[in-house]
């Protein structure tokens, strides 16, 4: 059946190697497990039902990834898109935000992930994938893999922030930088020695050795009930919304956030995979499609954005292939909602200082899985100052802007602009070009 349903054979892998990696992916990011609850609660929703709701929403978003498209590309609350709901639409005017309630915000949430839905249906979202440029679609891969590996050493402790240079090198002989850096040579050396599911095996190890550094905490609790999810259950509140004069503008950026974070994300996971075939994405109807309905889904049980995860790539690092992979991610996240204390012990934060956390049990797989995906830039054809450019632009931007979003819109804009004075606007789709006028648009009008 398993063969029937997700072509094992046809992809070279096998039963163990997509229970490997669909466990790898979900350990890497369990995180929003607790991230997502803590930071929807600003906007004044309740922890545990945010919880609840962010683990059923993340198996089912999983779930169709897997079966509808056969992809081991799991799903969950969108980081990033979090911090957009909670501080800038749900944030108090007085602080810049918009001052919508939270039940309002899922009802944009949902507006915004049916038009995903019907653009999914009539394709246009597998077109854009199909029209972006081979340089920067491989700028994308390598964007995303350096902000993962960035995103690593920031949780790892390994780089802080520093006033005057930004970042700088934090306290490697710190407990936190120690666990990080443990479980980083762990990994490495396993997959030195060629040591399926290194990434996997790496973090159990991180996890083992946090204990005595008092990092990883056992409470001695195992089991727990889920959390009631009824105070966010179907609570969005469509009506209301259209009484606030900028609800179409908060529509659409969640919309233009959605489409492009989950383009970017199902590239590099697709260059990673190896699943691009002439630089396009078998099934990316499917897939996008998915990610729709995920999104939607999320919104009714009370979450934000639920979107393609580039953690995903860990998974894939050790051998996933299939959406079978998926199906052990998803039934990980149910598990999750009546196993929280461990959870919380591999995927939670440890707390450095009052309301701040690093995660140095999950952060060595970011790094390591962020300089994997560097790969891809030996693909960019560095000759052409048409395609350098826009490529080196995609890269940078995404790591000094700490956003895939603002990384691609940098790359459109000047791949455009470059073949147009070069005169090689032939080589160019005309819908790059539509692209790159919204993303102008979008910074004239919404950045100001």
């Amino acid at each position: 059946m398993l063969e029937k349903l997700f072509k094992l054979s046809e992809n070279q892998t096998s039963i163990r190697t997509e229970v490997v990696a669909g466990l790898t992916t979900f350990m890497t990011m369990s995180y929003i497990i607790f991230v997502q609850p803590a930071v929807l609660a600003q906007a004044g929703m309740d922890f545990g039902a945010v919880m609840t709701a962010t683990c059923i929403a993340s198996a089912i978003g999983t779930f169709l990834m897997g079966f509808m498209a056969n992809y081991p590309v799991a799903m969950a609350p969108a980081m990033g898109h979090n911090f957009f709901f909670a501080f800038m639409i749900c944030g108090p005017i007085a602080m810049g935000g918009m001052g919508y309630p939270w039940q309002v915000a899922l009802g944009a949430n949902f507006i915004a992930g049916a038009l995903f839905i019907i653009i999914s249906r009539w394709g246009i979202r597998e077109l854009i994938m199909t029209v972006i440029p081979e340089s920067l679609k491989h700028a994308i891969a390598v964007g995303i893999g350096l902000l993962i590996a960035f995103l690593g050493l920031q949780w790892g402790g390994i780089v802080v922030d520093s006033p005057g240079t930004l970042v700088t090198m934090g306290n490697l002989g710190s407990p936190v930088a120690l666990l990080t850096l443990i479980g980083t040579i762990v990994i490495a050396i396993l997959m030195a020695c060629g040591i399926n599911g290194a990434i996997f095996w790496g973090i159990v190890t991180a996890a083992i050795v946090g204990i005595p550094f008092g990092i990883v905490k056992c409470s001695g609790e195992v089991i727990s009930m889920p959390p009631s999810v009824e105070s966010t259950f179907l609570k969005l509140n469509i009506i209301d919304l259209f009484t606030h004069a900028d609800s179409a503008l908060v529509i659409f950026i969640l919309f233009f956030l959605a489409v492009f974070d989950t383009v970017g994300t199902l590239v590099g996971v697709g260059q990673r995979a190896g699943l691009m075939k002439d630089g396009k994405l078998p099934r990316a109807r499917q897939a996008l499609l998915a990610d729709a309905i995920g999104t939607t889904a999320g919104t009714l049980l009370g979450t934000s954005t639920v979107t393609s995860y580039i953690e995903s790539t860990a998974g894939v690092s050790v051998g996933g292939r299939t959406g079978l992979a998926n199906m052990v991610t998803g039934i990980m996240f149910l598990l999750a909602l009546f196993f929280a204390p461990i959870v919380k012990i591999i995927g939670g934060g440890f707390e450095v200082s009052p309301g701040v956390f690093l995660y140095p049990v999950t952060a060595p797989a970011l790094i390591i899985v962020g300089s994997l995906m560097l790969q891809s830039v030996k693909h960019i054809v560095w000759d052409d100052v048409t395609e350098t450019i826009p490529a080196f632009l995609t890269i940078v931007i995404m790591q000094l802007a700490f956003s895939i979003t603002e990384g691609i819109a940098f790359g459109f804009i000047s791949f455009a602009l470059l073949k147009l004075v070069s005169g090689k606007t032939r080589e160019v789709h005309w819908l790059v070009y539509l692209l790159a006028i919204l993303f102008l648009l979008r910074y004239i009008f919404l950045k100001a």
